[in-house]
């Protein structure tokens, strides 16, 4: 190996810092027209491992484009939102952080050449550790699972009172706190609710059905108060001002997240379609083109009140629009669409347009 090889230097800046950051990726002490693969593996908590590469040829711009590999162009997002599982992985599987009070991990390394495969039994250049966190510092993260709700209230970092949001989110079922830990980073008080996996009471083991929310919200003092914005946001609803005090906080500003599957959508829309029309608040339509859309626009033109909705729209997206920099599902045991790069760009502008909305409306 040639002596300049040995004295490559990589470092990203900054290295640890919330997910829906960027960051800047630098290799020196190259010479120009050095071929090299910068290549980034994350293994999940599942045990499952993904990684991205991009290939360059060093100039003298500091702003190489990648030529090839899992992205291309000037893209040092691309390591992470172009993670794919490595060769030989299940099919079909997912990147999902299930535990927020740890990093996402992330290796990222240099190598000689133009490389696109066995990592694993190469030498590289030089290598650095990322992190990547859905908690900022400062917020807290208090479970709540008094009278069987299961729960997980994210405060952010201050004494309050805090603009708040629930978040119903996961048509898979289980609880979630990925999306609400990072809102609570950005200021808002977020209470991620488990509201799919099937809940059977110790007394009469049945399942539970709309109780569960009838019940355990309003024993907890979460009441609605009346509308301040709605939100549809690849399969959410999201319903504010209401009050959240659950002994924690007091007079919190309070927004209501929901994910459901897409048939659910549907379904819903086909019976309440009027009562969505009706609506008198601010709405906020996120959806990816390359995935099923619901009548919205129509809804509320019939209903004469058009102007307080703004439609996000995005071409060549999917269905799972989610925090900036998570790699992109096409399908899993459904088809939910989308173009990689398309989608990439989705999930970023969305995720910056809905926090203004939140904070227009919330704040």
């Amino acid at each position: 190996m040639d002596r300049k090889q040995c004295c490559v230097k990589l470092s990203v800046q900054p290295s640890r810092g919330l997910m829906d950051e960027k960051f800047i990726v630098l290799v020196q002490n190259v010479w120009p027209g050095f071929q090299l693969t910068v290549h980034a593996l994350h293994q999940c908590e599942d045990g499952h491992s993904w990684e991205a590469f991009g290939h360059y040829a060093a100039d003298a711009t500091g702003t190489d484009p990648s030529l090839g590999g899992t992205y291309s162009g000037v893209e040092p997002m691309g390591l992470l939102w172009s993670l794919r599982p490595v060769p030989g992985s299940k099919p079909g599987i997912r990147m999902r952080k299930m535990n927020v009070q740890t990093p996402m991990e992330v290796t990222i390394s240099v190598y000689q050449g133009h490389q696109t495969e066995g990592f694993v039994d190469q030498v590289p250049l030089a290598g650095v550790l990322v992190e990547r966190w859905y908690m900022a510092p400062g917020v807290r993260r208090i479970p709540i699972t008094e009278g069987g709700l299961t729960a997980t209230l994210f405060l952010p970092p201050g004494p309050g009172p805090f603009p708040g949001l629930l978040d119903l989110w996961g048509g898979g079922g289980k609880l979630a706190e990925y999306r609400a830990s990072l809102l609570a980073s950005h200021g808002i008080a977020s209470l991620a609710l488990d509201y799919l996996t099937p809940k059977i009471t110790i007394e009469t083991r049945k399942m539970v059905g709309i109780e569960y929310f009838e019940v355990n919200l309003i024993n907890h003092r979460i009441t609605l108060s009346g509308f301040e914005c709605f939100l549809f946001y690849f399969g959410i609803f999201v319903l504010s001002s209401c009050f959240l005090s659950l002994g924690y906080s007091s007079s919190l500003y309070f927004l209501v997240l929901i994910t459901v599957p897409a048939l659910i959508c549907e379904l819903l829309l086909l019976f309440a379609s009027e009562q969505v029309g009706r609506l008198q608040c601010p709405l906020l339509l996120v959806v990816g083109e390359d995935d099923q859309n619901w009548p919205m626009k129509e809804m509320m033109e019939r209903a004469g009140n058009s102007h307080l909705l703004t439609i996000l729209s995005y071409p060549n997206a999917g269905h799972l629009i989610e925090p900036p920099y998570t790699p992109h599902a096409r399908s899993m045991m459904a088809l939910w669409g989308g173009e990689t790069v398309a989608h990439s760009r989705a999930q970023e502008d969305a995720w910056r347009k809905t926090l203004v909305f939140l904070r227009e409306n919330l704040f």
